[in-house]
């Protein structure tokens, strides 16, 4: 059986290009799993289930390391758990030398260890300092006053003060509904207890 495997980081990003890797990989892939999480671990539904069908001789496509996951250890742990243990292959697409159908002789092995430890250190690599540049972002944006969170709400008894300056047309329904921190539905049944509070 040949599995191909996509992981994206968030529900958001989308796995087209992979997809499209897989597709025009030269052999029929029988069945493709995917997960829509991080891969600083192999803690993935998808994976867990196709690791559980994995037998000898079966071959896993993946487009590329990152995808396969971004924590050096445990890439190296799984790698070796795939090929070693099982006794299946995995083709890294991005990377024709991390492809162990082919290259088996001792010196095959060892090149594309080498490559694999590398890469799968660049991969953690590039997890960790994109997890700094957002920090980084983020402390940026608050020294600039920009408030992180959902905004605060007014308490109850700030409604009808806000209430009384939209009546003045002081402000528009708009700007009493953000005061108030509601949505319009919210913000209609608040004037309907203060008309019948009056």
């Amino acid at each position: 059986m040949t599995y191909g495997y996509i992981r994206v980081s968030t529900k958001e990003q989308k796995e087209d290009r992979q997809y499209i890797a897989l597709n025009e990989y030269g052999k029929k892939v029988d069945r493709i799993f995917i997960d829509k999480q991080s891969g600083k671990d192999f803690n993935r539904v998808e994976y867990q289930k196709m690791l559980k069908l994995v037998r000898k001789g079966d071959v896993i496509i993946v487009k590329s390391i990152d995808r396969f996951g971004r924590n050096y250890n445990e890439i190296i742990e799984q790698w070796r758990m795939i090929t070693k243990t099982i006794g299946a292959d995995i083709v890294v697409l991005d990377m024709p030398i991390l492809d162990t159908t082919r290259n088996k002789d001792l010196l095959g092995t060892l090149i594309s260890d080498l490559v694999l430890q590398l890469l799968s250190y660049v991969a953690e690599n590039e997890r960790i300092n994109i997890k700094q540049r957002q920090y980084e972002g983020i402390e940026a944006a608050k020294k600039k006053g920009v408030k992180f969170g959902r905004p605060k709400k007014y308490h109850p008894e700030k409604y009808a003060e806000i209430y009384e300056k939209f009546k003045r047309k002081e402000i528009t329904q708009k700007e009493a509904m953000k005061l108030m921190g509601v949505c319009q539905t919210t913000y209609y049944r608040i004037v309907k207890a203060l008309k019948n509070n009056s």
